[in-house]
C-alpha cells in the first residue's frame, strides 16, 4: 500500500473482488481505511471469506452479488452498496473471463461473451456510479487491463481487443470527467500469480525478472493511482521488465 495512503471516509465497489487480484485489492482499499464492497457473481464463499478478513481487522465491507455485465444488476448492486456502506466513489473495475482460444478455435459466441464481461462491465459499473461521483465532486475509477491490451498475449485476440477497449474506455471517461473532480487510470498486469495461472511458473522463463507478479504488487499499484490527484487517462505496466511501453 502507498505510504501514508488514508481513504477513510471513500466507498470502493471492487468487481470480480472474490480471489486473485481483486481480493488483493479489496484488502489493500480496506488497509487504507475505504469501506469496500466485494462484488462477485458465483463464488459467494470466497467473496465472504475477504469481507471476514476485512472485518476482524476493524474494516466495513460487504459481498454483493451481481452479474456486472447486465445493467439491471448493476443498477442494483450499486443501490445495494449504497444503502449498506454509503454512495461509491472508489471502483476498481476488475472482473473479467479469459476464454483461452487459438484464431481458428474462436467463435463468435467467444468474442461477444469477452466482450461483455471484460468490457461492457466496465461501462456499466462505470456509468453507475458518476451520478454520486459527481454529487461528492470526487471520484477514482480504476480499471484493472493487461498487457494482453498491447501485446499479443497467451489468451487470443478477443482478449487482447476487450483489454485494449478498456484502456480506450479509460483514455475517453478521463479526458471527460476531470474538471469535475474524477480521475479514470487503468492498471495493466501482465503474469500474475493468480488461480488462471496456476501451473503455469514455467512463463517466468519470459520475465527479466526472473518470478511471476504478485496480487499484492497489483493491489499497490492500484492504491498508488488512488493517491494520486494529477493523475489521469493513464495506464500503469506491471510486468517485470518484459517490455517497456
Amino acid at each position: 500500500m502507498a505510504s501514508g495512503q488514508d481513504l477513510r471516509g471513500h466507498v470502493a465497489l471492487v468487481t470480480g473482488g472474490s480471489r486473485g487480484i481483486g481480493a488483493a485489492v479489496a484488502a489493500a482499499l480496506a488497509d487504507a481505511g475505504a469501506a469496500v464492497a466485494v462484488n462477485y457473481r458465483e463464488r459467494a464463499q470466497d467473496a465472504d471469506a475477504v469481507v471476514a478478513a476485512i472485518t476482524a481487522k476493524g474494516g466495513r465491507a460487504m459481498a454483493v452479488a451481481a452479474d456486472v455485465s447486465q445493467a439491471a444488476a448493476v443498477t442494483k448492486m450499486v443501490e445495494q452498496v449504497a444503502a449498506s456502506l454509503g454512495p461509491v466513489d472508489i471502483l476498481v473495475n476488475n472482473a473479467g473471463i479469459a476464454i483461452v482460444r487459438g484464431v481458428d478455435e474462436l467463435t463468435e459466441d467467444d468474442f461477444d461473451r469477452t466482450i461483455l464481461v471484460n468490457l461492457k462491465s466496465a461501462f456499466l459499473c462505470t456509468q453507475a456510479v458518476l451520478p454520486a461521483m459527481r454529487a461528492r465532486k470526487w471520484g477514482r475509477i480504476v480499471n484493472i487491463t493487461s498487457g494482453a491490451a498491447r501485446g499479443a498475449g497467451a489468451i487470443g485476440p478477443h482478449y487482447n481487443a476487450s483489454k485494449a477497449g478498456m484502456e480506450g474506455l479509460t483514455r475517453g471517461y478521463a479526458a471527460r470527467l476531470v474538471k469535475e473532480g474524477i480521475t479514470v487510470n487503468s492498471v495493466a498486469p501482465s503474469l500474475i500469480e493468480t488461480d488462471m495461472m496456476r501451473g503455469r511458473t514455467d512463463l517466468a522463463r519470459n520475465i527479466p525478472l526472473g518470478r511471476m507478479g504478485h496480487t499484492a504488487e497489483v493491489a499497490h499499484a492500484v492504491t498508488m493511482v488512488l493517491g494520486n490527484d494529477y493523475m489521469t487517462g493513464q495506464t500503469i505496466v506491471l510486468n517485470g521488465g518484459m517490455a517497456f511501453i
